[in-house]
């Protein structure tokens, strides 16, 4: 138990007890629960509560108003109900937005936790291929060896690190994940119990484009024959499902025994299951878009390539791009070429083109630190750090790359471009595009897809790409403020955004209105973009990006709450361009917001803008209401 305890236990008594709670999230000042019963709630007592502010109950929730110290109560509440930190709420929470956003924020958040250490990998992979290429040693000496394995081991073992991010991503304890992407992996199941090595017992779907040897069996249903390594989805989706299993037999198992028996069940059940239908269905599912091509191609090869290059790094999101790995295969074996699947390799140059044009028009730091080793990377031919930890989350660079890889990928198909060995990526696929007579004709036109399509895509992102800073200045010039006679320190708080200037006394919500969490204003905004108000740290960033606080160089402390009651959002129309712990400069753009859901939603869009330790100043001075721009001064704090 934290500082905090006795208080946590204090509330935890006053809301109705443990039992009275469905769930307790919080927002940047106040607990949020839902009870089962508001009645049985002492509001008088929690108003009166030293450590509580007030109390409030809006839209469903049953508000406790804290203050700025929230998460350290938050985390002494948590354990008195006996609740995991981002329990149902949360949860709940994920089911909002469209299913898009919904399936880009599992994606990246499955993601993000390798994406660094993948572009690393794929850099060392890389440049390895390269001083083998230059001859500085062979592919054979122990050197070459041990860095292949740095290149290649997390790559061949991802569903390792699958399953462990996506069991945090779908609340399934991680080691449990871990262990299925193990399982997943085993050397006997790949390489005895699922391998093409022995003779098949007998063919599943013969005559058909699913046709599939079987070489083993789980008692008497057939296993169809995957390899698992290095796969994506597979991994995810059984995890998933693995997830759902443990929440069930959690139901069940008596707290006795739950700690080993609801592992135990949970992959005897979804071990099989993943075996059974979640590859094989993967599986199938890429075959069916590798025939479609394949179908295409017979009709019109500009468009067949054309389709393979915009629709690749979609297929690389959802694992299903290894349908065309057999098609590859074969056809370099029986025709000596392949111009089938070829026509992605556009798409690798695509990405590294739009990744290259964001890194030298962004000012953003983080996304320049970015941007440079995924651009590396993603010309070794690994262009996954690059899709999941910028093109997808900016979404409309994600676009821009693959209409980019279309066009590049019609080029090839219309030149008919073939590959005639396997092996290498990126850069170093080029050799094995030399036709076998030795002529050129075949590289030249690598070589100017690649060119085509990167023009396009750097052109394409250097327009259309918006780099998350404050483009619209004020032309207005504050007047020039006379001296204080009496010496005192001023700090100036500038205005975060264009709108109307409000008193915090007009504003809805009681907790803002009654100056309690600070003295301030609030500001009806006219756009959508919220600035830093000075220079300093960013010291809150709630999850639901609806508030933050910062710190100025000056010792103010403040707080942006953008509308009121939005944490309930969850997220949906905001979007943060920087994180907790960043330093900032005045006028750098922060959060930005999409007014039409939040009054689509129901909510206010009055934004207070407080100083919240304002006890440490002698006076504050605020603004009379009316117009304001981003960076005019708002408040004055004299100390």
């Amino acid at each position: 138990m934290g500082k905090y305890g006795e208080l946590a236990k204090e509330v935890v008594k006053n809301v109705g007890g443990k039992e009275n709670v469905i769930s307790l999230t919080h927002c940047i000042t106040r607990l949020r629960f839902k009870l089962k019963d508001e009645s049985k709630a002492n509001d008088d007592v929690l108003k009166n509560m030293s450590g509580v502010v007030t109390v409030m109950k809006s839209g469903g929730q049953y508000q406790v108003v804290i203050g700025n110290h929230v998460p350290e109560v938050y985390a002494d509440v948590m354990p008195l109900l006996g609740l995991e930190e981002g329990g149902a709420d949360q949860e709940e929470g994920t089911e909002k937005g469209s299913l898009f956003n919904r399936a880009i924020d599992i994606i990246s958040g499955i993601f993000q936790p390798i994406l660094g250490i993948m572009a690393a990998c794929g850099m060392v992979k890389g440049l390895n291929a390269l001083f083998v290429a230059l001859g500085l040693y062979t592919d054979t000496c122990g050197g070459y060896l041990i860095l292949n394995a740095i290149g290649d081991g997390l790559f061949n073992f991802m569903p390792l690190f699958l399953g462990y991010t996506a069991a945090k991503k779908f609340k399934l304890k991680p080691m449990i994940g871990l262990v299925i992407g193990a399982i997943m992996c085993y050397p006997t199941v790949q390489n005895s119990t699922l391998s093409a090595g022995g003779e098949a017992l007998y063919t599943l779907f013969a005559g058909t484009m699913f046709e599939s040897a079987v070489y083993t069996d789980f008692f008497g249903i057939p296993l169809i024959a995957m390899d698992y390594t290095g796969t994506v989805i597979p991994v995810i989706f059984v995890v998933y499902f693995a997830s759902k299993c443990e929440k069930f037999f959690s139901k069940f198992v008596p707290d006795l025994v739950k700690f080993f028996f609801v592992p135990m069940l949970t992959l005897f059940v979804a071990i099989p299951v993943g075996f059974l239908l979640i590859g094989p269905l993967a599986t199938f599912g890429s075959t069916i878009i590798a025939e479609v091509v394949m179908g295409v191609r017979n009709f019109s090869p500009m468009l067949a390539g054309t389709i393979v290059g915009l629709t690749w790094q979609i297929l690389v999101i959802f694992g299903l791009h290894w349908g065309f790995i057999p098609v590859y295969i074969n056809n370099i074996m029986t025709n000596g070429y392949d111009n089938v699947m070829m026509p992605f390799f556009a798409c690798t140059f695509a990405t590294s083109a739009v990744v290259l044009a964001i890194f030298f028009k962004t000012k953003d730091r983080q996304m320049k630190e970015m941007a440079l080793p995924n651009f590396i990377s993603g010309v070794f031919g690994v262009t996954e750090p690059a899709i999941y930890g910028i093109l997808l989350p900016l979404k409309k660079p994600f676009i821009i790359s693959c209409i980019a890889g279309g066009i590049g990928g019609g080029f090839y198909g219309a030149f008919n471009f073939r590959k005639f060995m396997m092996g290498g990526m990126g850069i170093f696929e080029f050799p094995a595009m030399i036709e076998p007579d030795g002529s050129m004709g075949n590289l030249i036109v690598a070589v100017a897809g690649v060119a085509i399509t990167m023009i396009i895509a750097f052109t394409a992102t250097m327009f259309l790409y918006k780099d998350p800073e404050i483009r619209e200045k004020t032309s207005a010039k504050p007047a020039e403020e006379k001296k204080d006679v009496y010496a005192l320190r001023r700090v100036e708080i500038a205005s975060p955004m264009k709108g109307e200037v409000k008193k915090l006394s007009d504003v809805r919500d009681e907790a803002f209105a009654s100056g309690v969490l600070g003295k301030g204003v609030a500001i009806l905004p006219d756009e959508e973009k919220v600035y830093a108000p000075a220079d300093g740290e960013i010291t809150a960033l709630f999850p639901t990006l609806h508030a933050l606080g910062i710190k100025t160089a000056d010792g103010a402390e403040l707080l942006i709450h953008i509308g009121m009651d939005t944490v309930q959002l969850n997220g949906e129309g905001f979007e943060a361009y920087v994180k907790e712990g960043d330093q900032v400069k005045k006028g750098q753009l922060l959060i930005s917001f999409d007014k039409d859901v939040i009054k689509g939603k129901g909510y206010c869009l009055e934004t207070p803008v407080l100083i919240t330790n304002s006890d440490d100043f002698l006076e504050i001075i605020e603004p009379e209401p009316g117009r304001i721009m981003p960076g005019e001064t708002l408040l004055k704090a004299l100390k």
